[in-house]
């Protein structure tokens, strides 16, 4: 048995013979180069999970009506987002494959037109969003009784954006040049200062005004700038690999825009698909009434734990992927994503353990609510046996978008998170009358459908003849 799952974690059972074009380092190099690059995005990932906890725990001091009226904003600044989050996945796998050709110039022109656009849209969305806030909120399925609250929250969150936005554009490109501990320094200072004027704005300490649910949205905004100041900040590095002060142009060009609209195209589908889905599935568990939606957006919060290191591996992934396809290395590309995907399987295993043995506790720690506890823990059960699949998707489809792949990764998400999960869930939380037990297992077979797909694609190989 210690032999075969050696042989599953050995970097040799990861490619056949013919797959391979030079020499494959050791497993303990392998893992070492992958755990480098991951660590800090996956730590990252962990703490703004944390924070997010903290934020709903805190906010949950006021009543579960507070807890819907932030959780209800969620989906819609997502939405605000996506055309930001599509362009980021090309900025990565752009630069990722600069950095693997040496071409730092090609590098910081990428970077620049992702600012300029990014900078953009992100100014045009928070427009909207801040003009049509009620009737975004009516459409997600805010209530009457905590309307007014999350009116507020959402408000304040989309003059948030633009800084949202630049923050994580930038990010996105350090991520691709192999720097994910850029991103990681600059969400701890914002998760800092988030937490620190939660406490003084939310209920008003050491003289600051009582500003409840408005305070917290305001606190969001102070991290946010901060953090968006501070990755600006690291541009300017003479010596970066990424710099402003690095000679390159500002121009809009045929030969930058051309495979930031390939790949950002594709993604950007996969976004509208994504958010759509959500936003459906959103509006059809907000329907299930204050309590349950409540403690819905609880194990949405402890669910985020599991997610934090999948998407920290993915990140890693996606920049080791492209890296090693830019050096025209396609078989160390897929060392890389299997050897992220048995990373996660690990982690997810602890997970495992920790939501089954730890359920009634964690659930405990935003609400001491009977209904909400005896729910949760019931939800938490679900979330243990989707952990595994969940981490494991999330990291072949970063492989797939590192690599450029995005339209398979968009057409899974519009047959899995835009068709079958919102379907799932309305017909086993009505008609079959399961409630919010419903609506997790359809997430959960959302999540082993994606995980088969993206397997699947991976596994076949195709991806690596993606050129850039």
């Amino acid at each position: 048995m210690t032999k075969q799952l050696t042989n599953i974690f050995s970097v040799k059972s990861m490619l056949k013979p013919e797959q391979i074009v030079g020499s494959i380092p050791q497993s303990k190099t392998v893992y070492k180069n992958f755990i480098k690059v991951a660590w800090p995005s996956a730590l990252e990932a962990l703490l703004v999970a944390l924070v997010s906890s903290v934020d709903t725990i805190m906010v949950g001091g006021l009543g579960d009506g507070a807890i819907a009226a932030v959780g209800i904003t969620n989906q819609p600044k997502f939405i605000l987002l996506s055309m930001v989050f599509s362009l980021n996945v090309g900025i990565t796998a752009i630069v990722a494959r600069r950095k693997g050709q040496k071409d730092r110039e090609g590098a910081n022109h990428t970077l620049r037109i992702g600012i300029i656009l990014s900078s953009c849209i992100s100014l045009i969305m928070s427009l909207l969003g801040y003009i049509y806030a009620k009737p975004i909120l009516e459409f997600a399925g805010a209530e009457a009784s905590y309307m007014s609250d999350a009116l507020d929250y959402h408000r304040v969150i989309m003059v948030s954006i633009f800084f949202t936005a630049l923050n994580l554009t930038i990010n996105a490109a350090q991520r691709g040049s192999g720097k994910t501990q850029i991103s990681m320094r600059t969400n701890v200072v914002a998760n800092v200062i988030n937490i620190i004027f939660n406490y003084l704005l939310i209920n008003g300490k050491f003289g600051f005004p009582r500003l409840e649910v408005k305070g917290a949205a305001i606190a969001t905004l102070l991290g946010t700038i901060a953090a968006c100041l501070i990755s600006i900040f690291t541009l300017f590095s003479k010596d970066a690999f990424l710099s402003l002060r690095y000679k390159a142009s500002w121009k809009i060009t045929n030969t930058i825009i051309t495979p930031i609209v390939r790949v950002s195209g594709s993604a950007f589908v996969e976004q509208v698909f994504m958010r759509i889905g959500f936003m459906a599935y959103s509006v059809i568990v907000a329907r299930l009434g204050q309590m349950p939606y409540a403690t819905h957006l609880i194990c949405m919060n402890i669910l985020n734990l599991s997610f934090c290191f999948g998407d920290g591996f993915a990140i890693a992934a996606s920049s080791l992927v492209g890296q090693n396809l830019g050096a025209n290395r396609p078989d160390l590309s897929i060392v890389y994503g299997k050897t992220g995907q048995r990373l996660a399987f690990i982690v997810s295993s602890i997970l495992f353990a920790v939501f089954i043995f730890g359920r009634f506790f964690l659930v405990s720690l935003y609400s001491d609510t009977p209904e909400v506890l005896a729910l949760g823990s019931t939800i938490l059960i679900i979330i243990a046996f989707t952990t595994h699949f969940q981490t494991s998707q999330v990291i072949f489809s970063g492989c797939l978008r590192g690599a450029g792949d995005t339209v398979f990764v968009a057409i899974v998400s519009l047959i899995s998170i835009m068709i079958i999960r919102p379907t799932l869930t309305w017909f086993l939380a009505f008609p079959v009358g399961l409630g919010l037990q419903g609506a997790w297992i359809a997430l959960f077979i959302d999540q082993a459908f994606r995980f088969t797909a993206n397997f699947i694609r991976f596994s076949r190989g195709n991806w690596t003849k993606i050129t850039l």
